[in-house]
């Protein structure tokens, strides 16, 4: 199948898209500007400017795909992130999930943000400033906030959120192996490499079994 990866540029849209063309598909690879990342072009990918949130732009993008996948964000760093106003970002994934919803996939899988997930003593990770500082909680509400707007959407597009949780590395090899949760934090969070958080998106996007909600991804025991 074809698939449209926004984001396609950052750690886990480059696994995402990895693992689609190892797995046999085609990707259209969507990022906010070309030249830092022409190196993901190949003879199955495609690499293209597109901006998420804009609803023409994604539209474009999504025609001739089977799947959208959405592991976008505002700043390319923790430290860009860090300088950017609260202004720049509270609106930027309900605008995403709008954009998003307009194209009508037939499959979307987004990429969470761990610190909206709940503990398992029921409260927000968000609301714990050892969790997630306090200077980066405004980023946290802007991840909820396009949440919210994929629940609220057309009922006819049928759309996951994996969410890893704080067990997330950048590195690690290919295990295959992951295991998913629901709204909840894990009391043991195993680690979980992005390659493995990209095996558990296509695995969603071609035997998908999280039918629109949020489900937590973490590290396989053992």
């Amino acid at each position: 199948m074809r698939i449209a990866v926004f984001g396609a540029g950052g750690r886990a849209g480059r696994a995402i898209t990895a693992e689609a063309v190892l797995r046999g598909h085609e990707v259209s690879a969507l990022v906010r500007r070309v030249p830092p990342h022409a190196d993901l072009a190949s003879p199955s990918v495609t690499v293209t400017r597109a901006d998420v949130t804009d609803p023409g732009e994604v539209a474009r993008a999504a025609a001739g795909c089977a799947a959208l996948v959405s592991a976008v964000t505002p700043a390319s760093s923790p430290q860009a992130l860090a300088r950017l106003d609260a202004s720049d970002t509270a609106d930027y994934f309900a605008k995403a999930a709008d954009a998003l919803l307009a194209a009508r996939p037939a499959r979307l899988v987004v990429i969470g943000l761990f610190a909206t997930l709940h503990t398992p003593g029921g409260g927000l990770v968000l609301d714990d400033p050892s969790a997630f500082p306090p200077p980066l909680r405004p980023f946290a509400l802007a991840h909820l906030a396009g949440l919210r707007r994929l629940e609220a959407g057309p009922a006819d597009v049928d759309w996951a959120v994996l969410t890893p949780t704080a067990g997330l590395r950048h590195e690690g090899a290919r295990t295959g192996r992951y295991r998913l949760g629901g709204e909840t934090v894990p009391a043991e969070d195993a680690p979980l490499s992005y390659v493995d958080l990209a095996v558990a998106v296509l695995d969603e996007i071609e035997s998908p079994t999280v039918h629109r909600r949020r489900a937590s991804v973490f590290g396989a025991a053992g």
